[in-house]
């Protein structure tokens, strides 16, 4: 019996190198259960049936560790300033017992500063979305009592900053490690290899291969999703342009007392990925100025401020220490695209 047992042991060693970077094996015949052979031998004498001889022989089938962390959607695509972004993963128990899966994050790449509130939510409904129903049960540290075989689905959830910048990514992973089952609702201690010989009880096999921030055969497991940005980079240019002046009219005209101005401000999103929504733009005009009222405020016009339509709102001390106020919504800002708003002014 100790000969057959220390044979099974050494078959699992090389089974283990050649299989550590396979974790996808089925979890086999549960550890625990005891496997028993028996054998007959039946023999005659003088031609005589005698008394067969039997004797049998049993073995403690050993636990193998393994666990494996799939992320599921990568890259997600994020914007500065959102909250509660969801990487989603599946995590297997690919053992042959129940185990409880000690869950964890860590950021392996991007700025820290620009990603925070790093969470674990059961996946519940298994739709790779955070809902409300899961995010009121609250994050998770561990799952606990998970079957062999059995898959449970995971969110990692995030907030980006709004100093995140289009193009910036966050790499995150999620690693699980395998801790002893057994009593439900308490994690159970990690589990080790047993060293040395084999024994006559249950012992511990790791089989786990090497994810993305852990070694293989340690008896945990990581894999790793990815945020990418696709922010809006919108940059504003105020420029002026001299229309008229009381002498020289509509030419070669100087900013002279009684002149007209426009002002053109144009907002550009020509390196940015994503579409600028609700441009607001706030224009307190100088002291020196009188606004055209006759010629109006003129929105979403093209780059030189021409094929604009009315809108925007003029505030007569509406501003910051009581002056005149320029206000106006422009359309969504698109990847590549340019949009303006355009008004006139009197020089004083």
């Amino acid at each position: 019996m100790k000969t057959t047992k220390q044979l099974l042991g050494a078959v699992s060693a090389v089974a283990l190198v050649a299989m550590s970077s396979t974790p996808a094996l089925a979890a086999g015949t549960r550890a625990g259960t005891t496997i028993t052979n028996s054998v007959t031998v039946n023999y005659n004498v003088n031609g005589n049936a005698q008394n067969a001889v039997t004797d049998s022989d049993s073995f403690t089938v050993d636990q193998r560790v393994n666990v494996n962390v799939t992320a599921i959607t990568t890259p997600v695509s994020v914007s500065p300033n959102q909250t509660n972004r969801v990487l989603a993963f599946d995590v297997t128990n690919l053992g042959n017992a129940t185990a409880d899966l000690v869950l964890s994050t860590a950021l392996r790449g991007g700025t820290a500063a620009n990603i925070s509130n790093i969470r674990i939510f059961r996946d519940t409904n298994g739709n790779r979305a955070l809902d409300a129903a899961e995010l009121t049960a609250g994050a998770i540290t561990s799952l606990d009592e998970v079957a062999e075989d059995a898959t449970v689905a995971v969110l990692v959830v995030s907030d980006i900053s709004i100093n995140a910048v289009n193009g910036d990514t966050f790499d995150v992973a999620l690693t699980a490690a395998v801790h002893a089952g057994g009593t439900a609702g308490s994690t159970g201690a990690r589990i080790l290899a047993t060293t040395g010989a084999n024994t006559t009880g249950i012992d511990n096999v790791l089989f786990d291969g090497a994810g993305v921030s852990d070694s293989a055969n340690d008896g945990a497991f990581s894999a790793q999703g990815r945020y990418a940005v696709s922010g809006a980079v919108l940059t504003v240019v105020k420029s002026s342009r001299v229309i008229s002046d009381p002498v020289n009219l509509t030419t070669n005209p100087k900013a002279i007392p009684g002149a007209t101005v426009e002002y053109c401000i144009t907002v550009a999103n020509a390196a940015g990925a994503a579409t600028a929504t609700n441009v607001a733009l706030l224009d307190d005009l100088p002291a020196d100025v009188l606004y055209s009222s006759a010629f109006g405020i003129f929105i979403n016009g093209s780059a030189t401020c021409t094929t604009g339509t009315t809108g925007g709102t003029f505030a007569a001390a509406g501003g910051a220490a009581g002056r005149d106020r320029i206000t106006g919504t422009l359309s969504d800002v698109a990847a590549g695209q340019t949009r303006s708003l355009y008004f006139r002014v009197t020089i004083k």
